[in-house]
């Protein structure tokens, strides 16, 4: 355990703590927690970092708690915002918080039975039965207006065009008694958050010292950004989220492999448990031969990996394969749809397509411009069905050649996608 801050500030998840009293604290088994904002059914690759933090601490022996934010997460948290946060209905943060549940289960040893579990809380079970007088009276009476308006993320948006609101300004009071509930209920003392969380956390160490007299720690890591400035988890203006609904197995896998050189090995410290060692072979491998990107590779197996299983790696690296030429046997509709997510496409009924001439089929989906630049196509032998070149134009398309009955995979030349969905 008391090497854990070494291994911390080793692997790029330390950025600051608010007493060093925390290093020898952490020579003993200490109760944790990190909380996590219900915004979406699934977390983001940005939320990764955190969930990376709670499992070393898991890893060394201390008892970590996941708390989703049911009520916080109808306020909203200013923090690192410029405008105010859409106030989600409790309908759509009760949805969000069944995904979040599923995907912490997969990084966080929950299980009952284990020697260390971890616990998962919602904050709204407390909040839920707390009065607006009970609150101000109980809560609201140990915060200072002077503290409150100095917090960084407060000042920032006071000096915004739209200012802020007295729901975004309780929102530090809120998140401060969360860690002064969980200090009573479970002996919680450290809260850790991201370094634009430092006011919400100091808030709650601040609060347990007011009413309690006991001290409490808060440990921050770093805001995870790529060599551009650019937040990590961003692509082109999308979250990267964990659910493969939502981002496929692919372009999950894709986002890592595409990792800059100057990126690659700050993110593989911080991202996987690969040994120190293993992580300096790589790095000394990407040296020498950058072209190889062995250290991307390694990087994007070992994340889609921990965060899809195998068999989500493996349909990653088929997608990979596939998209580069490689043969669709063996794969799903569902497998399928997802690594075509991002090609044209169209849907037409059975009746349309089954027993017509291939090139025929491709004019009407609208791959082909026309029934004369299909039938060029088959007969310069350019279109294929599910990886197999379609050899003339008498060439129909069966009602076997659909995959599970529903869909069929076209290409024109090497890379030229276009998916056929079939219903009725």
């Amino acid at each position: 355990m008391s090497n854990l801050l070494d291994t911390l500030r080793a692997r790029h998840l330390f950025d600051d703590m608010t007493s060093p009293a925390l290093e020898a604290a952490l020579d003993h088994p200490m109760t944790v927690y990190a909380g996590f904002d219900p915004t979406s059914d699934s977390l983001q690759a940005g939320n990764y970092v955190t969930i990376m933090t709670l499992a070393h601490f898991q890893r060394a022996g201390h008892r970590v708690i996941a708390l989703v934010g049911g009520a916080t997460g109808l306020i909203g948290d200013p923090s690192g915002k410029s405008t105010e946060r859409q106030l989600l209905t409790a309908e759509t943060v009760e949805r969000n918080l069944v995904g979040i549940r599923e995907n912490l289960s997969r990084f966080l040893d929950f299980d009952p039975n284990s020697s260390n579990p971890a616990i998962m809380v919602n904050n709204h079970d407390w909040f839920g039965e707390m009065t607006f007088i009970g609150f101000l009276r109980d809560v609201g009476r140990y915060f200072r207006m002077g503290t409150m308006l100095g917090k960084e993320s407060v000042r920032k948006r006071l000096e915004a065009e739209d200012g802020m609101s007295f729901t975004e300004f309780c929102y530090q009071i809120m998140q401060g008694y969360d860690f002064l509930h969980l200090h009573r209920t479970y002996g919680c003392t450290l809260q850790l958050g991201g370094s634009d969380q430092w006011g919400n956390i100091t808030a709650g160490t601040e609060l347990v010292r007011r009413v309690l007299g006991n001290e409490v720690f808060g440990m921050t890591f770093p805001l995870v950004c790529d060599s551009t400035g650019r937040k990590f988890g961003k692509s082109e203006g999308n979250a990267i989220y964990l659910d493969h609904r939502k981002t496929s197995y692919y372009d999950f896998y894709q986002f890592f492999l595409r990792s800059a050189d100057a990126d690659v090995i700050r993110y593989l410290k911080i991202f996987t448990f690969l040994p120190m060692e293993r992580i300096a072979e790589l790095e000394a491998a990407l040296a020498a031969a950058p072209e190889r990107r062995e250290a991307q590779q390694v990087l994007a197996e070992e994340v889609t990996r921990a965060v899809h299983g195998e068999r989500g790696l493996m349909i990653a690296k088929r997608a990979t394969d596939v998209l580069f030429g490689g043969s669709i046997e063996g794969l799903g509709a569902e497998d399928l749809e997802g690594i075509f997510a991002h090609v044209p496409s169209a849907t037409l009924e059975a009746a349309q397509v089954v027993g017509k001439p291939l090139f025929e089929v491709a004019a009407l989906a609208g791959m082909c411009a026309s029934k004369g630049e299909a039938r060029r196509l088959v007969q310069q032998g350019g279109l294929s069905l599910n990886s197999r070149r379609v050899e003339g134009l008498d060439t129909t398309l069966a009602a076997a050649d659909l995959i599970e009955g529903r869909l069929a995979v076209l290409r024109s030349g090497k890379k030229n996608f276009f998916l056929l969905r079939v219903k009725g």
